[in-house]
């Protein structure tokens, strides 16, 4: 009798959590898993403001998925995903097609640029770890150019970052860090340099607890940032961006770099695939399947679930998405075995905010924690990330550990 075939799109945190879980639990003559991914390795995307602000190595982030995968339970491909049809259970790829008689969708996310002109030709995105490495060289070298010109342009030593939310104050906290070493290895003044956050919400991180906001704001104006809060974006041209200030009131910021850290989307893939959805993401039945679709689950960035106390969704975050995995991997293999399926749960443990390698906020168990304290902890989640999903020899060879 044929085995069946699980087919996992996409090795973040949602799909590599699945196919870990599934290998944990599935025989080898149980079902063939097939894990599909664009590049050899994982990376961690809560770890990209790093790797783009140079305090972090690329090659920190990011870790080969054969490493952490039994490829006696598992086979890896190594395809771009060009299409997904669910109706004909069939999969596309670079390298050929692929049916299924279960699907797991985790492509992960796309930028958002909600339409504003310029933004996805003039503005650099953390969109993955080759992103984040070009964020770092293209500053470096704004860094390196105005220290060789004879009439100096200011304006190249001006970063703009769009966006106040988790992943621009995290670029903004590590950018706080990185620009004195910058100024001293390139001989540039302190005060020739401008790192100017852009935000169109009327709050930065919104959502999260006011004290800590300000606690976070306090310290990264304290390290030379600058605040535009209310103020969105209109257009990036190829010198800055445009802002918005008032009704009739615009003002353009001449920059050598713009980050847009502003939005982000599932993946368009999931707009042609038959499955229905809003801005890529599909709204999950409770035990994570695609409506309409007994065999498809979508985890991860992909997925969209609502928080029925605030009927907000949930926040696309690591922490879900490897909950969501280590959940589908368990009703796959009920489905296999003749069970009902079990509903998704997340369990918030809180969350915590990166300041720079030192700081931090966070709201933790309840427990609202600053500074040092803050900062450790981020670095146990990131540390517990790496050991859910390769073990203790992973977490020691990819772990932070930089406590003090």
């Amino acid at each position: 009798m044929k085995r069946p075939t699980i087919l996992v799109l996409g090795a973040g945190y949602g799909g590599l959590s699945t196919v870990v879980n599934l290998q944990k639990s599935l025989g080898t003559d149980e079902a063939d898993v097939v894990l599909i991914n664009k590049n050899e390795y994982h990376y961690e995307s809560t770890w990209l403001h790093e790797a783009a602000a140079g305090t972090l190595s690329p090659e920190q982030v990011r870790y080969d998925i054969k490493s952490v995968i039994n490829e006696q339970k598992v086979k890896f491909i190594q395809a771009e995903v060009q299409a997904i049809d669910v109706n004909e259970k069939v999969v596309t790829t670079n390298v050929g097609t692929h049916t299924y008689d279960y699907l797991v969708v985790s492509l992960g996310f796309e930028g958002e640029t909600f339409g504003i002109p310029g933004l996805d030709k003039y503005a650099l995105a953390m969109a993955n770890v080759k992103a984040a490495r070009q964020i770092r060289e293209h500053i470096e070298y704004q860094f390196a150019t105005w220290s060789l010109e004879e009439e100096k342009d200011d304006s190249r030593l001006t970063i703009v970052v769009g966006g106040a939310g988790f992943s621009g104050i995290e670029l903004l906290g590590e950018l706080g860090n990185r620009v004195p070493e910058l100024c001293k290895e390139f001989d540039v003044p302190a005060e020739k340099v401008r790192v100017l956050c852009v935000e169109a919400a009327p709050m930065v991180l919104p959502g999260f607890d006011p004290d800590l906001v300000k606690y976070a704001v306090s310290r990264l104006e304290a390290k030379g940032i600058e605040f535009s809060i209310g103020t969105p974006v209109v257009e990036a041209t190829e010198e800055g961006v445009n802002i918005k200030k008032g009704d009739d009131e615009f003002e353009f910021i001449k920059a050598g770099t713009v980050v847009w850290a502003a939005g982000v989307r599932g993946n368009r893939l999931i707009e042609s695939s038959g499955i229905e959805n809003m801005r890529a993401r599909v709204k999950v039945d409770k035990d994570l399947r695609a409506p309409g679709f007994s065999d498809v689950f979508v985890v991860g960035d992909c997925a969209l679930m609502i928080n029925e106390e605030v009927n907000r969704p949930f926040p696309p975050t690591a922490q879900i998405a490897m909950q969501q995995g280590e959940m589908c991997a368990k009703n796959i293999i009920a489905l296999l075995q003749g069970r009902a399926t079990a509903t998704f749960v997340p369990d918030l443990k809180g969350s915590v905010c990166s300041l720079g390698e030192d700081d931090a906020i966070g709201l933790v168990f309840g427990k609202k924690l600053t500074g040092s304290k803050a900062s450790f902890m981020k670095k146990m989640v990131d540390n517990r990330s790496l050991f859910m999903i390769g073990g203790l020899g992973l977490t020691i060879k990819k772990g932070k550990f930089n406590f003090l």
